[in-house]
């Protein structure tokens, strides 16, 4: 073999290498994308079971406030308007990386960001209101089940924003390109779960009369 031909066969090992890291499996998505598909089927089971449990114990026990005379449905439907509208721009932000337009793609993707602190900063202001009215975590089992289940959903928002702003960092320093879009399009997947399962949890904890 000449020395000629060691670069040409290392760049066809790399070529190789990077073909078998992406490639497609039977359901013709990628290794990765399937990853999150299963991951988020998982996720469904783990919501599942959580707001079962607040259906069940939420009538359990009446001591202690209940939730008529906690909720705020206004304000909570305002955050919840706000999250279920990064849902907006976290598809513009995909469609701007895929695009090759960067400007717009941090545009965008810290605005996905802004509007999930958003919520989250409405769920804070919500906890401290109840606990002010004498709803807290122990106070009764329908306390405990509301804390938990809608506690969890906001960390997975939380999640999902540093997700996010660790996607526009890289952006920032030039290490997100076209070919990378997958990376956001994942990041996409997650952050679309988190807010379908808003939706189901906004329906059953706070619309469904009590």
């Amino acid at each position: 073999m000449s020395e000629a031909t060691l670069p040409e066969l290392a760049e066809a090992v790399e070529h190789e290498i990077g073909l078998h890291q992406h490639a497609a499996t039977n359901t013709g998505t990628t290794n990765t994308k399937l990853g999150m598909w299963v991951f988020l089927s998982s996720e469904c089971l783990f919501f599942g079971g959580f707001i079962s449990a607040y259906l069940l114990y939420r009538d359990r026990n009446v001591s202690g406030p209940k939730p008529r005379e906690v909720y705020d449905i206004p304000f909570t439907s305002v955050t919840s308007f706000i999250l279920l509208m990064s849902s907006l721009t976290m598809v513009l932000a995909l469609a701007a990386i895929q695009r090759g337009d960067h400007r717009r793609f941090r545009i965008w993707i810290l605005a996905t960001a802004l509007f999930g602190s958003v919520f989250i900063g409405g769920q804070i202001y919500e906890f401290t209101e109840f606990y002010r009215e004498g709803l807290a975590l122990s106070t009764n089992v329908f306390g405990s089940s509301f804390f938990v289940l809608t506690g969890l959903h906001g960390a997975h928002v939380t999640a999902g924003i540093v997700w996010l702003l660790t996607l526009w960092g890289m952006s920032m320093q030039n290490r997100l390109h076209v070919q990378d879009s997958e990376r956001v399009e994942i990041g996409g997947l997650y952050w679309h779960f988190v807010d379908v399962v808003w939706i189901v949890i906004f329906t059953v904890v706070y619309l469904i009369p009590t």
